[in-house]
C-alpha cells in the first residue's frame, strides 16, 4: 500500500552557512531524509533527528563512498548518487552538522552536505484517499492492539514481536518478519522482489502502541534490508514470497523470531495473524468478528493449488503478514484481501523452495 511521497528540494548546508536544517511536513506520520551528497572534514558528522532526540541518526560521511564509521546509522539506497537516512516518525527531521573543532573557510572548501528530496508519511485520511480498496475485515474489524493481548494472551502477544513494519523505497508499506534462527527476513513478492528493492526499504521492529488503544507507538528499532536471497512471482495464484537478510542483524535478535510449521493445513483449525495493516502500529487478529467471539479459523485448507484461506481481519499493510497456527508457528504467508475469504499463501509449499536458504530449528 501507498503510505507516502517524495518531494525533490536541492538546498545545500556548507560549513560557512547554515549548519542545522529542518524539515517540516505539519501532519507527517514520518519524514525520511536523502542525502545527495555528504563530505565532513575529519571528526564531524551529521544527525538526522526528531525535534525531542527520541530518535537520532549519525552518520559521519557517505557510507555508499566508504566513508563511513563504526557505528553509525543504517542507511537506504534508493537507485541515485548519494544515500538515504533511516526515517523520522513524526512530521519533523531536524538535520545538524555537529563539527569536533572550528576550521577556516579554506580548510572546509568544497565540504557540506545536500539534502536534495525526502519522503514525508500520509496521514491517515490520505492513507484512505489513496489506498480505495485497501479494506479487507469481513464483518467488524476484530483486530486489536497487540499490547491488548499481553496478559490475556501472553504467547501470541511474545510472538508477535516478530514481526515488522516494511516501509519500501520511501512511500510503499507491507509486514515482514524474521524467519528461521538465522539473518532471514520474508514478506510478499508484491512488496518487493529484487535487490535494489531490498536495498530501499527498512524494517522497523518494535512499532507498537505503549497501551490498549493508545495510539501512542515508539520508535522501536529500524535497520535496512542487506541481501536478497529468493522469490516467487505474487499474484492470486502464486506462492508470492520474498526472502531476504537485514543490515545490523544483532539489533533485532532481541526481538525473537518464527519457525514454520512444514505441514498441510487443516480446514477449522485455529489462527491467528499479527501485522501493521494500514500502516498502523502492529496489532492482532485473533477473533474472527468480535471479541471474545469465534476464534480465527482456516476456512478452507486449499483454496487452490497454492493457497489456504480464511476471514480473520486484514487490511492494505497486512500484506506478508505470517499466518500462525494454535502451536505458534507459521503455517501460511497472508498476501490477499477479501470477504469472506482471505487467502495466503501455504507454508509448506513456500519451505520447499527456501530450506536450503534458511535454519527452521532453534
Amino acid at each position: 500500500m501507498k503510505v507516502g511521497e517524495e518531494t525533490v528540494l536541492g538546498a545545500t548546508v556548507a560549513y560557512a552557512g547554515t549548519e542545522r536544517q529542518e524539515i517540516k511536513q505539519p501532519g507527517a506520520t514520518y519524514i525520511k531524509v536523502h542525502f545527495g551528497s555528504l563530505r565532513l572534514a575529519g571528526g564531524d558528522y551529521v544527525t538526522v533527528a526528531d525535534p525531542t532526540g527520541r530518535e537520532v541518526h549519525t552518520y559521519h560521511g557517505d557510507p555508499t563512498a566508504g566513508a563511513a564509521r563504526a557505528g553509525d546509522s543504517d542507511f537506504t539506497r534508493h537507485g541515485r548518487k548519494g544515500f538515504a537516512a533511516m526515517s523520522i516518525d513524526g512530521d519533523t527531521a531536524v538535520v545538524t552538522l555537529h563539527k569536533a573543532s572550528v576550521r577556516s573557510a579554506q580548510a572546509t572548501a568544497g565540504l557540506g552536505f545536500t539534502v536534495d528530496r525526502y519522503w514525508r508519511g500520509y496521514s491517515p485520511a490520505e492513507v484512505r484517499s489513496n489506498n480505495p480498496t485497501f479494506f479487507s475485515v469481513c464483518g467488524t474489524d476484530a483486530r486489536r492492539d497487540t499490547v491488548c493481548y499481553k496478559s490475556s494472551h501472553p504467547t501470541e502477544y511474545a510472538k508477535s514481536n516478530a514481526v515488522a513494519r516494511l516501509l519500501i523505497s520511501g512511500g510503499g508499506l507491507c509486514t515482514a518478519w524474521r524467519v528461521g534462527s538465522t539473518n532471514r527476513v520474508l514478506t510478499n513478492n508484491h512488496c518487493i522482489s529484487t535487490q535494489s528493492a531490498v536495498s530501499s526499504s527498512e524494517v522497523q521492529f518494535a512499532y507498537d502502541c505503549a497501551t490498549c488503544g493508545g495510539n501512542n507507538p515508539g520508535a522501536g528499532t529500524k535497520v535496512s534490508g542487506a541481501t536478497f536471497y529468493k522469490t516467487s512471482p505474487g499474484g492470486s495464484s502464486r506462492l508470492d514470497y520474498t526472502l531476504f537478510s537485514v543490515n545490523n542483524f544483532a539489533a533485532i535478535q532481541q526481538y525473537g523470531t518464527l519457525y514454520l510449521d512444514v505441514r498441510n493445513p487443516v480446514a477449522g483449525e485455529r489462527i491467528y495473524i499479527p501485522g501493521h495493516g494500514d500502516g498502523k502500529p502492529k496489532r492482532l487478529s485473533i477473533y474472527d468478528n468480535t471479541q471474545g467471539g469465534p476464534l480465527c479459523t482456516v476456512r478452507s485448507a486449499a483454496s487452490d493449488s497454492y493457497n489456504m484461506s480464511y476471514s480473520c481481519d486484514t487490511s492494505g499493510g497486512n500484506s506478508g503478514s505470517p499466518v500462525l497456527a494454535a502451536n505458534h508457528k507459521v503455517i501460511a504467508l497472508h498476501h490477499l484481501g477479501g470477504c469472506p475469504g482471505n487467502q495466503g499463501a501455504r507454508i509448506n509449499l513456500i519451505y520447499n523452495e527456501i530450506k536450503d536458504l534458511i535454519v527452521n530449528t532453534p
